[in-house]
């Protein structure tokens, strides 16, 4: 049975805070520098398997003739850059919303997925103008269930569109440091999170904001406090996970074994752990993870980005 995490925290908080890919083949010009990452890296469109393209070649045109059949759909603007997004076309994506939002001003929707893509290219300063717009005029309009495109087992989607915007603004503002101020986005997420799935990813990003803006075990604990291992998760097992990490019930290797780089569930857990061991004292043990993450062809996903965050701070502090 490991030593729960509790006690470990209460000190520690005190003491020292004061989709798999195949491997990728050699940038080329079908793979164009779609970002540059916090590092000041080239960021290449991730690779994919010749059957994952043909797929999602497919629901692309199937996405461009609905639009084309209905120009005054909002929702058919939508899918059309959503699906250019799962190709990795990311910059095509914003500048298809761009469009979009010359046709639907008003649209919180369509910056609420701008947002997130601009966060996708690392702009930053550009994803928190959107999200702040969408926050607003989603004041507007009653909050939605947000439909999947790639579904989950059960065909359940689990995000809404409220959940989803103060979701990427919140991260916006962890990925600047902005720490509190991340924290305060997260917990008005979670008045968003209808279900366990969105409960667990907005707890972790809360926890791991409010730590490290300095809060110690007594702000901690309640964060944590409704997680159990029966919560019926359907897509987000390793936000979960980590929960139970940073609550004691896991240990690093029962997350780490086996764990293989080359998808988003690699620098979601990765970097959890990560910061799990900067909690414990191990600045080195974080750092090289870190630098692990960064290395991995799955830059788009949010532990990666964080990484990248995290890394820069540190090259600056040294």
């Amino acid at each position: 049975m490991p030593q729960p995490r509790i006690a470990c925290f209460a000190l520690l908080t005190a003491a020292t805070l004061g989709a798999a890919q195949p491997d990728a083949p050699p940038p080329d010009a079908d793979r164009p520098v779609e970002a540059t990452s916090l590092l000041g890296e080239p960021l290449h469109r991730p690779a994919l398997t010749d059957a994952a393209r043909g797929t999602l070649e497919a629901n692309l045109a199937v996405a461009r003739a609905e639009l084309e059949a209905n120009p005054d759909d909002e929702m058919a603007w939508i899918w059309v850059g959503r699906r250019l997004a799962y190709l990795g076309r990311y910059n095509d994506a914003i500048e298809h919303y761009t469009k979009a939002l010359e046709k639907f001003p008003n649209s919180h929707k369509l910056y609420r997925h701008r947002g997130h893509r601009y966060i996708t290219v690392r702009a930053l300063e550009k994803a928190e103008a959107d999200l702040e717009h969408a926050a607003m005029l989603a004041e507007n309009h009653p909050d939605q269930i947000e439909p999947d495109g790639i579904p989950n087992v059960r065909n359940q989607p689990r995000s809404t569109t409220g959940s989803n915007i103060w979701y990427h603004l919140a991260l916006v503002r962890y990925l600047r440091g902005e720490f509190r101020e991340a924290g305060d986005r997260f917990e008005t997420c979670l008045r968003f999170s209808r279900n366990h799935d969105m409960i667990v990813s907005t707890r972790y990003w809360i926890f791991l904001s409010r730590l490290r803006e300095g809060r110690g075990w007594d702000d901690l604990e309640p964060i944590l406090r409704p997680i159990d291992a029966e919560m019926d998760v359907i897509e987000n097992h390793a936000y979960h996970r980590l929960l139970l990490l940073f609550l004691g019930q896991l240990l690093e290797e029962d997350l780490m074994e086996g764990l293989e780089p080359g998808g988003v569930e690699y620098a979601t857990i990765a970097y959890g752990v990560a910061r799990v061991r900067a909690l414990e004292g191990d600045e080195r043990g974080c750092r090289e993870l870190l630098e692990e993450i960064v290395k991995d062809e799955m830059w788009p996903a949010f532990g990666h980005i964080a990484a990248e965050a995290d890394l820069a701070r540190l090259k600056r502090d040294d």
